[in-house]
């Protein structure tokens, strides 16, 4: 059995999350305690006991999200369960900055920081209303792809997640994406379902996003991480500090790679993907990518127990 240890993006935020495992495990309340002081605010308060509309604002759901993770990553520690056990880790967008925490290339302070700041500027880089992300459901890329280029229309359209078989996701300018939506249908796509975001990710639009997190992680020390990590826009093992300092640059604004990622991973043995921090998410994308792999939730203090247990 190869494992990788896999890190869920935005969407997976629930009010309530890693509290358990804060309350069971001294060390994931340490975690919580180190993201709070590096933003130099309460944020384990709104995680907790706040409101999911509050909690869902980009700029508190990305930061949220990864102290989560890497609560459920010091709990595994905790039980003996170190990064070493995984062949690679990955995260889906955001996810990816906690992967990196993860495997010890950033520090949970300076990605804390770093989420906040790529939360706030992927928020402002387009006003609100004007920009709006689809999944479509049951096209493959090639289709999407083709889709989002006929909705385009002079405006910003392109293929911004491509989650598994059966859901890519579209983002760009409001208008070319209700198009695309339109035209998806048209093409013999089952569904597609405007998404409740704030901002257009992953897509041309988010260039003064990138442009801010250029800066921002000039500034950041990154270490070659302990295991691989398998990067969104590559869909392939990166180990080396500054490449992987202009991948997360260039994530901003390129596509998420996911169901190549994982195919990735498997052809290089993985059988098993461990999803750390809220959620499942990425177990039901990863599923529909490979029947034949395993995989394992943990998120909550039952779910590391059981990793130890079994």
């Amino acid at each position: 059995m190869t494992v990788a240890f896999v890190f869920p993006g935005q969407g997976a935020q629930t009010i309530g999350m890693g509290k358990e495992l804060a309350e069971a495990y001294p060390a994931a309340k340490a975690v919580f305690d180190e993201v709070d002081a590096a933003l130099g605010e309460s944020l384990s308060n709104l995680i907790w006991e706040g409101d999911i509309e509050t909690l869902t604002l980009t700029r508190n759901a990305q930061p949220a999200l990864m102290a989560t993770s890497m609560a459920a990553m010091r709990a595994l520690e905790t039980e003996g369960v170190t990064i070493n056990k995984a062949a690679f880790v990955a995260g889906h967008s955001l996810g990816e900055y906690s992967a990196l925490a993860a495997a010890g290339a950033i520090s949970v302070a300076d990605t804390a920081r770093l989420l906040r700041t790529r939360g706030a500027a992927m928020q402002d880089a387009v006003p609100v209303g004007e920009g709006a992300m689809a999944a479509i459901l049951g096209l493959d890329l090639d289709a999407v792809r083709a889709v989002a280029e006929e909705a385009a229309q002079g405006e910003v359209c392109q293929a911004a997640n491509d989650n598994d078989p059966t859901q890519v996701v579209v983002s760009g300018s409001k208008a070319a994406v209700e198009r695309a939506a339109v035209i998806a249908k048209e093409k013999g796509a089952k569904r597609a379902v405007m998404l409740p975001v704030s901002a257009p990710f992953h897509c041309a639009l988010m260039q003064p996003a990138a442009d801010v997190m250029a800066e921002a992680l000039a500034g950041v020390e990154i270490k070659a991480p302990a295991v691989p990590l398998i990067a969104n826009v590559r869909a392939d093992e990166v180990t080396d500090p500054d490449t992987i300092r202009q991948l997360l640059v260039e994530q901003v604004t390129g596509s998420v790679r996911w169901r190549e990622s994982v195919q990735a991973m498997a052809a290089k043995g993985v059988t098993e993907f461990w999803e750390i921090g809220a959620g499942k998410a990425l177990s039901g994308m990863i599923r529909k990518i490979d029947r034949s792999l395993t995989c394992r939730q943990f998120g909550t203090a039952e779910g590391v127990k059981a990793a130890v247990e079994g």
